[in-house]
């Protein structure tokens, strides 16, 4: 049985994991939208793992004894000034994401929930990846430049193929 204190910083990451979902599915769009169908193909992929892990959450929440919440969504942003910032607000909300993740652990912890603590671990080291994936994105863009945008909006899906999966 869940904690309520536990319960309720679960139920802050369920909506944090749903918000990620529909900005990602927002950036997706804005990148379409500009021709890049090989980034908006990744964004795409990470709204569905976002969506994903919303739902981990909210099985593990109601699993364990808890009412799990599902709320609005504040709407995110839909215009980007470029691609280059839109992967730096990526890594940013990504960051965010890592550490709102360790303050569901540290409350498990505090509150002495072994099972949340060891169940949490997951996404512990999903943020890991998520963290590196997008800074490889950012590291190649600063790469290849504004000339080199096409190249990577092609070859983008073979960074997405290589990341491990869930």
């Amino acid at each position: 049985m869940l904690t309520k204190k536990v319960e309720e910083f679960c139920n802050r990451q369920i909506e944090r994991e749903g918000y990620s979902s529909n900005l990602y599915l927002a950036m997706a769009s804005w990148a379409e939208s500009k021709g890049m169908a090989g980034i908006g193909a990744w964004l795409y992929a990470q709204a569905e793992e976002e969506r994903m892990h919303m739902l981990k959450f909210i099985k593990y929440v109601t699993e364990r004894g808890g009412n799990a919440v599902v709320p609005a969504f504040k709407q995110p942003p839909v215009k980007y000034k470029g691609v280059k910032e839109m992967f730096k607000e990526v890594l940013k909300h990504e960051q965010f994401i890592t550490g709102s993740i360790n303050e569901v652990l540290a409350v498990a912890i505090i509150e002495k929930d072994y099972a949340t603590t060891n169940w949490i671990q997951w996404f512990v080291n999903e943020q890991v990846e998520e963290e590196n994936a997008v800074q490889i994105i950012i590291d190649k863009l600063e790469l290849a430049g504004e000339a080199g945008l096409y190249f990577l909006d092609r070859d983008i899906m073979a960074l997405r193929s290589t990341a491990p999966t869930e």
